[in-house]
């Protein structure tokens, strides 16, 4: 048996649908939808790859017997979400994506999860999470960090032991894949589009200027995109805290209108809190008096 048809058959074993890519390369080696001749398991009109992906190994032998495919893995018919950490192609004196996905580890509170690893051809690392239930991620390039991609439905990972010009996938950590993080499932979640942020009543005593800075600095927490989140956040946040040293606005109504926003713009909870409060913190302790300002 050859050594891409037992890689095959072991992604399958996983029950992860598999499917040929080109030989020594990474693009699928079924026809697309423009060359597609109607015929056999078209004949009903054109099946994609994520479609025709299969576990059965009938059909395995007999696609891998007829050349020597690489073996690329369906991640949303598979259920998995693999996140990956590229190289740079160019300056290889900059940050890769283990680094910029470390970053974001950090500024998160969390750890680099541990759980499947692939070290890629090119020097790069493949993270498998299992996908949450309910719902379907897509695909994302750099939405996370820099250089940090992810694969999920519409997606496809080159499994262990294709080979490419630039050297052989292999298997650095083989444990189970674990169940993505409550945090990255936040983060790839896309947001629905923000007409404006409902804010926690304000004091009927607070005053114009009070409320609408509220209004406009939550407002643009919540349009934030990354990068940029949590800086944002930081600094609206900051930027009200004057308001609470005068008493013109609440604490608790202040922290409860940035943890919305900040929430909205799709920083984790505890990130968010975090923030707001190292912020008002900040703010409040170096307010200058109202007639100094």
């Amino acid at each position: 048996m050859n050594a891409l048809l037992t890689a095959a058959l072991d992604a399958a074993g996983h029950g992860w649908p598999v499917l040929p890519l080109r030989p020594g390369a990474k693009r699928p080696a079924l026809h697309g939808e423009a060359a597609c001749t109607r015929t056999g398991p078209c004949a009903g009109g054109h099946v994609k790859w994520e479609q025709r992906a299969t576990t059965d190994t009938g059909r395995i032998r007999a696609a891998w017997s007829a050349g020597a495919f690489n073996v690329g893995i369906a991640t949303g018919p598979a259920g998995l979400v693999v996140v990956d950490l590229d190289r740079p192609k160019t300056n290889a004196d900059a940050p890769g994506g283990a680094t910029t996905f470390l970053a974001l580890c950090e500024r998160a509170g969390q750890p680099v999860p541990t759980t499947r690893r692939v070290r890629t051809a090119s020097g790069g690392t493949h993270l498998y999470f299992t996908a949450p239930a309910g719902g379907r991620l897509a695909n994302t390039a750099g939405t996370l960090a820099p250089l940090v991609d992810t694969r999920a439905w519409g997606g496809y990972v080159v499994a262990v032991g294709s080979t490419t010009p630039a050297g052989t996938y292999t298997l650095e950590d083989d444990r189970p894949p674990a169940p993505l993080p409550e945090w990255l499932r936040a983060a790839l979640t896309p947001r629905q589009p923000i007409r404006g942020v409902s804010v926690a009543p304000v004091a009927v005593s607070a005053s114009r200027a009070a409320t609408a800075a509220l209004t406009a600095e939550t407002a643009a927490v919540a349009a934030q995109t990354e990068p940029g989140r949590n800086k944002r956040l930081l600094e609206g946040a900051r930027a009200l805290g004057r308001f609470v040293a005068w008493g013109d606005l609440p604490r608790q109504v202040v922290e409860e209108a940035f943890q919305v926003a900040g929430e909205a713009a799709g920083l984790p909870p505890a990130e968010c809190r975090a923030t707001i409060r190292s912020a008002l913190n900040w703010s409040i302790r170096t307010a200058r008096p109202r007639t100094a300002s």
